[in-house]
């Protein structure tokens, strides 16, 4: 993981006034936190996402390590529109629960929407690598296609090629043989001095190639 390049948030100063360590909390705080973001959860499916929003803060104020309250005001943050926010929510978290793991995941995303990329992909690769998953092996791969990085979208794919072997997955093993195909043609055949490859015909190329199957 990076190392954190922003100050805490408001929401840190906050649960700096939250009172004993996890250690000493009583059970009470915990229960109460749960309750708070099972309200939250509530105001948020009833569409009512400013309420929902101070829940999960007041649940934070109870419980800093409440993971359920950091998830969800991170999520939430990011479905109103707020990716800053959402990545100070994450980047709070993962000081607060280090081994929140998809505070990391929803850390990436909140970056790589406000368009710090580099970061963004760096954090999911750790993820990637922390959980050996599919899935965000494929997000890693389309993140680095979507910035025209095929050397490290080949890297991704082939990772998933292994993946897939060792689970046994013939579906996946078979995309991504064609999509290891179609990268090695991009990656082998274009020599970005003599010729600076265009973002959108090396992404075309690739869907031709991948479409009929290498």
């Amino acid at each position: 993981m990076t190392a954190r390049r922003h100050d805490a948030s408001a929401l840190a100063a906050a649960l700096a006034l939250a009172g004993a360590s996890a250690t000493a909390r009583p059970a009470l705080g915990s229960s109460s936190a749960d309750e708070l973001v099972r309200q939250a959860r509530a105001h948020e499916a009833a569409h009512e996402d400013d309420v929902a929003l101070r829940r999960y803060t007041e649940a934070l104020t109870v419980d800093r390590t409440s993971v359920d309250a950091w998830l969800g005001l991170g999520a939430l943050r990011m479905k109103v529109g707020e990716p800053a926010e959402a990545e100070r929510v994450y980047d709070t978290a993962l000081a607060q629960v280090p081994t929140l793991r998809l505070a990391l995941q929803g850390r990436a995303r909140a970056r790589w929407a406000v368009g710090r990329h580099a970061e963004a992909e760096e954090d999911l690769e750790a993820y990637a690598d922390l959980e050996g998953g599919a899935s965000a092996l494929r997000e890693l791969a389309g993140w680095y296609g979507a910035d025209s990085r095929a050397p490290a979208q080949l890297a991704t794919w082939r990772r998933l090629l292994s993946l897939a072997r060792s689970v046994e997955d013939v579906p996946l093993e078979q995309e991504a043989r064609r999509m290891v195909r179609a990268l090695v043609i991009l990656v082998d055949g274009s020599d970005p001095a003599a010729s600076p490859v265009d973002p959108g015909a090396t992404r075309q190329a690739l869907a031709r190639i991948a479409a009929r199957g290498g």
